[in-house]
């Protein structure tokens, strides 16, 4: 499957690179992106469950990679609960 990172960048400065199996999250995020911290964690989710179920229909198993994905951008929100998250980029 055609892998992508969302490169974001939280409201203290922090980069983060998040991993998808999918180019799904490339429905979900583009470049220059402003999302409140909030709504990030709630889209991340929509979008790496979305990957990860792919990977379940392609090969009869989730992706973990997603999943732990998904665990760090809402462990980062709970460090950063207020702001807005900016998406940086996506890349192959």
């Amino acid at each position: 499957m055609p892998e992508r990172y969302v490169l974001v960048r939280w409201p203290d400065g922090v980069a983060q690179r998040i991993y998808s199996p999918s180019t799904v999250v490339e429905d979900f995020f583009s470049a220059g992106q402003r999302i409140p911290v909030g709504e990030f964690v709630a889209v991340s989710r929509q979008a790496l469950t979305e990957a990860s179920e792919r990977v379940r229909q392609a090969y009869g198993f989730p992706c973990g990679n997603a999943a732990r994905s998904l665990a760090l951008v809402e462990a980062r929100a709970i460090a950063q609960p207020s702001g807005d998250v900016l998406v940086e980029g996506i890349e192959s």
